[in-house]
């Protein structure tokens, strides 16, 4: 009788939460992130996505299986959707409301999951506007998982006063409701290449209106985030929002008992074997991630600043019909840069001893992996939160932005030349590379980490619905 007491109370210890990123793999992979260490403290997931997103995720370490349950869900047909595309990266960005639209038209299949599974919680990403409202018709309580830093969440706007934002211009600015002194805003070439998100487009919900909505909806609040990083923005988005606001940590990617299928080996021995010949620190690692795209301009100047840096170079570059490498490029620079045009293990070059500046488009997956080895930064945001992002870590000294046209985002191959220089071997640049060491003890202590998400499931367990 004892035994089994004790066995029910461990149950009672546990939860079991449904999680629902947007159709994005820089969305679904930090989920799956924050799903693993969750998962590692014995509680159950239901990880929902579409049958492709999920064939495309990262194996699980065995360790993990039991725990963590992929959900299959049919992304219904629409107009004007190609065949089997399920995530962003599948498609250009006039056809991503279409996607939106899809997912939408996920509602009913959740609902039913939900309500047969009946999940302890449901954790949810910005894009599902409608999903607190159905959780709460089934007793079940919702938690908004931002993969965006606090600074973003907060910038985008309160939910309790109004938002007086209504030309691209309004976004340039720090705006009111922020009490404290900050470079955070977006440049006005960043807020143009977004301004159609944040407004309905091909009737999709807005981004505005669906972060809105979910931050009205929801329970709580994670954050991508942690106290020593954004103190002041991640008080801000609980006083703008009401409800209780938890950092998760920056969730650095981590080795996991058990061991992971190592399936990049025969992609990584050629990239280590030309890393192992370059001499330590010197090297400057480029990528944009695996959305973002620069325009043809840009590439000629940034492929030009990299030859008048002088510095050895691996580019990780997607190349389409619409673009091109100056002529000669890769002759001029053979032996001394590599381009790669297919998928590399960013991960393990990041951690070679031979990376000593990353050249990023300030994506938040990125910066956490490049500060988690020590990596100084050189920002050069494109698209979507990046611009917040550059401005925050450049406003902490973490990273250097290659100097634009606030306008029109215009730069010059010198300004590129200069700083990759100025960050890597440069005297001037050495609070760079000391901040970037400094960073490493942040984003790279595991044990910070753990205490983060075991106050989250804290939160979890004290405030689940009762069982029935």
């Amino acid at each position: 009788m004892k035994s089994t007491i004790s066995s029910m109370a461990k149950e009672e210890s546990k939860l079991h939460i449904a999680m629902f990123p947007w159709l994005a793999f820089g969305h679904m992979t930090p989920f799956l992130e924050l799903a693993k260490l969750i998962a590692q403290k014995g509680h159950r997931i239901s990880f929902m996505s579409t049958p492709r997103n999920i064939d495309r995720l990262p194996k699980l370490p065995p360790t993990l299986t039991p725990f963590i349950n992929f959900v299959k869900l049919p992304l219904p047909h629409t107009d004007n959707l190609p065949e089997d595309t399920q995530a962003t990266t599948d498609l250009t960005p006039d056809k991503i409301p279409h996607l939106k639209n899809a997912h939408d038209r996920l509602q009913d299949s959740i609902s039913q999951f939900l309500q047969s599974s009946k999940p302890d919680w449901v954790v949810q990403d910005f894009s599902a506007y409608w999903l607190p409202e159905i959780a709460r018709n089934l007793g079940i309580p919702s938690v908004f998982f931002s993969i965006y830093v606090a600074a973003s969440v907060a910038f985008s706007g309160p939910t309790l006063t109004s938002d007086d934002r209504t030309k691209p211009e309004d976004f340039t600015v720090p705006p009111y409701w922020v009490p404290f002194p900050t470079k955070v805003r977006f440049h006005l070439y960043e807020v143009l290449t977004i301004y159609d998100n944040l407004t309905e487009a091909d009737g999709a919900v807005s981004v505005a209106r669906s972060f809105e909505e979910v931050l009205r909806g929801v329970d709580a609040v994670a954050v991508r985030s942690c106290m020593e990083f954004e103190p002041q923005w991640l008080q801000l988005l609980q006083d703008l929002h009401q409800k209780p606001v938890f950092p998760v940590g920056v969730l650095a990617p981590r080795k996991y008992d058990g061991g992971e299928e190592d399936d990049d080996n025969d992609k990584w021995m050629p990239i280590k074997e030309w890393l192992d010949k370059q001499n330590a620190r010197s090297v400057v690692y480029i990528a944009f991630g695996s959305e973002a795209k620069v325009k043809q301009d840009e590439l000629t100047e940034i492929a030009h600043g990299l030859e008048l840096s002088g510095l050895p170079f691996f580019w990780v570059l997607r190349i389409d019909g619409d673009s091109e490498l100056p002529e000669g490029f890769e002759e001029r620079t053979k032996g001394h840069g590599v381009v790669c045009t297919t998928w590399a293990p960013q991960l393990k070059i990041l951690a070679h001893q031979s990376i000593g500046g990353f050249l990023t488009h300030s994506g938040f997956s990125s910066v956490v992996e490049a500060l988690k080895f020590a990596i100084p930064l050189v920002l050069f945001p494109i698209t979507n939160d990046q611009g917040i992002n550059a401005r925050l870590l450049e406003e902490k000294n973490i990273g250097f932005p290659i100097p634009r046209d606030k306008s029109d985002g215009s730069f010059t191959r010198q300004s590129v030349a200069d700083s990759l220089r100025h960050v890597v071997v440069e005297e001037e640049g050495e609070s760079y590379r000391d901040k970037a060491k400094e960073m490493r003890l942040l984003f790279g202590d595991e044990h910070r980490q753990d205490r983060y998400v075991n106050d989250f499931l804290a939160h979890l367990l004290t405030h689940r619905r009762p069982k029935e």
